[in-house]
């Protein structure tokens, strides 16, 4: 297997896992505070993090990627989660989820400006048809009904772009799941003491789903999807790979359905369809 199909398989497993995370959000920020969960999450997986460098023996990043690494913390583990987290208590995550199809455009813009990718013209002709589309469907659906979880979901798109492709690009010096286990641990004691904190007065009131959900964001979003991500985006290259955000909608989306109970209407279903139909295009012009 070629370095390039690698990196797409690993990027598809990588998303796969993504896709579950604003429905698993939505369900926990039911019954959690937006700020707690954020900051849990990332004790949770900072723990997990610091565990498995120390089984490994992985040694201390250099001085010179510490900026790097602290980019990846304010965007992937802090910034999008809270940023989301926030959104999705004005917005249903079905409605959140199409805004991961802008994703692709923000990882590539990035690409060029962090990572020195050169994608050829028609590449961002076909990444900007697919952002349109998306852009399209949220207007359609009412900007005014919810201005500040449209926002919100905006900002989070920005940051986790830039978190996206700053990791990649520490990838492939580091590997993968070194990039994401430092950022977390560079978090840990910050976001430690915040969850402390913030700690509900009573727990019993949290029912198990919000455990749950907390749990598959934590261990599965937070880390375990990194490593695939982050190895797939070094492997097939930050702009390619990352066209396979216009996947995450799709899948998403079904599992709203499927677990929430969400109205899924057709103009979700034909946008998001518009949408991946455009990530063969940019896929072959990536390069």
């Amino acid at each position: 297997m070629d370095r390039s199909t690698a990196g797409w398989i690993n990027g598809f497993v990588g998303v796969a896992i993504f896709s579950g995370s604003l429905p698993a959000t939505r369900l926990a920020v039911l019954q959690l505070d937006p700020v707690f969960l954020t900051v849990a999450r990332a004790a949770i997986a900072g723990g997990l993090a610091a565990i498995l460098l120390l089984a490994f023996r992985q040694r201390l990043p250099a001085r010179a990627d510490a900026g790097s690494l602290i980019a990846v913390a304010l965007g992937v583990v802090v910034g999008f989660p809270l940023l989301t987290a926030l959104a999705l208590q004005y917005v249903t995550s079905a409605h959140s989820i199409v805004f991961i199809g802008l994703l692709p455009l923000a990882t590539a813009i990035f690409a060029v400006v962090r990572g020195g990718e050169r994608p050829r013209p028609a590449f961002w002709i076909f990444s900007l048809c697919g952002s349109a589309v998306v852009a399209g469907f949220a207007l359609t659906r009412g900007l005014a009904a919810s201005p500040a979880g449209d926002l919100l979901m905006l900002a989070a798109i920005v940051v986790c772009g830039l978190g996206y492709a700053e990791g990649a690009r520490l990838s492939r010096r580091l590997g993968g799941w070194q990039v994401i286990c430092w950022a977390l641990v560079f978090s840990l004691p910050a976001m430690g003491l915040l969850t402390v904190a913030t700690l509900p007065r009573t727990l019993s009131d949290v029912g198990a789903t919000a455990w749950i959900a907390l749990a598959y964001v934590s261990l599965f979003s937070m880390l375990i999807g990194f490593f695939f991500w982050y190895r797939g985006l070094a492997q097939g290259g930050i702009a390619a790979v990352g066209q396979l955000q216009l996947l995450q909608p799709f899948l998403g989306l079904a599992l709203a359905a499927l677990l929430l109970n969400e109205a899924v209407s057709t103009a979700m279903i034909v946008s998001t369809v518009a949408v991946i139909a455009c990530v063969a295009g940019a896929r072959r012009f990536a390069a």
